[in-house]
């Protein structure tokens, strides 16, 4: 197990929580939330761009490359879109732990069911008693905390 990838994830999931409150307050500032999510898509693509710039040493696709890609594929971006905006919407209201509680829950039973049924080119891990319990565990968890 790479304990550094692991301590990656552990950052993500600070940066989710941080990432939150920055655009809860940017959403004050702007007085508008879809400004707020096109301010935070726009200085991520910048900070993209600048990296890729810098870092990446591989030739860039070809046209046809992008024409292949089928249209799922695409989507990712948007998803993006629907967490920023979506944070920015409910995160003042329900608070940033709810809010975090609950993406883990739903990022936990997704990725479980995309294990489970190998989707998006993943390896097949199976639902067992372990990935049940701890599914259980988390949403339990969630209840803890959505109980203030």
């Amino acid at each position: 197990m790479n304990y550094f990838f692991l301590l990656l994830a552990f950052l993500i999931g600070i940066s989710n929580a941080v990432q939150g409150g920055v655009n809860s307050q940017l959403r004050l500032a702007t007085q508008n939330p879809l400004l707020s999510s096109v301010i935070s898509f726009g200085t991520g693509f910048i900070g993209l761009v600048f990296c890729y710039t810098i870092f990446n040493k591989d030739p860039f696709p070809s046209l046809e490359t992008f024409r292949n890609i089928t249209w799922w594929k695409w989507m990712g971006g948007l998803l993006g879109a629907f967490y920023i905006v979506t944070v920015i919407f409910i995160i003042k209201d329900i608070g940033p732990a709810n809010m975090i509680c609950l993406v883990i829950a739903g990022q936990l039973v997704a990725g479980v069911l995309m294990d489970h049924f190998g989707l998006m080119g993943f390896p097949i891990h199976t639902v067992n008693t372990w990935r049940i319990l701890g599914i259980g565990l988390i949403v339990g968890g969630v209840v803890l905390v959505l109980k203030n």
